[in-house]
């Protein structure tokens, strides 16, 4: 039997689903969890992850680290860079100097759409390079070190 289809080809089904659905809503920029499936079809995790594996090869859908399946809409350009790589660009796009308050992680969270232990990762690696304070309770992060780019290679 192929391990790309099962007998009845439930997971196909509900990928047709999933695809009717992104068609039907251009707002729709992530896929639902495998969680979410398995509760709507009373399906299997297994069977959810094939779906995601259909809808990728199809190329509805990617992955993106640390974060749910994101919606592929042709012409769509995706910034594929490391969260690190564009959380470092809020210090020069926002113009913020050594010493001015990093954005909250609830807004950071919003404006990149990841979750919060995604979020913290990438904080940590701006830490570790020097460009950011640690985080305390009660204190926003601090800006220590603007990042040498060409962009910012200013006065």
């Amino acid at each position: 039997m192929s391990q790309q289809a099962s007998p009845r080809g439930t997971f196909l089904k509900i990928a047709d689903v999933i695809r009717g659905r992104i068609q039907a809503d251009p707002k729709m920029t992530e896929l639902p969890t495998a969680a979410d499936l398995m509760g709507e079809f009373n399906v299997s995790r297994g069977v959810a992850l094939r779906v995601f594996d259909a809808l990728q090869e199809q190329g509805i859908a990617e992955r993106v680290a640390g974060s749910r399946l994101r919606v592929v809409r042709h012409g769509d350009a995706v910034d594929r860079r490391p969260l690190s790589e564009r959380l470092t660009e809020v210090i020069t796009n926002d113009q913020l100097p050594v010493g001015a308050a990093f954005p909250s992680a609830t807004k950071l969270c919003a404006r990149f759409h990841v979750s919060r232990p995604t979020l913290a990762k990438a904080l940590q690696k701006m830490e570790a390079a020097g460009l950011l304070s640690e985080s305390k309770q009660g204190r926003a992060r601090t800006v220590l070190s603007l990042p040498k780019r060409e962009e910012s290679a200013g006065p």
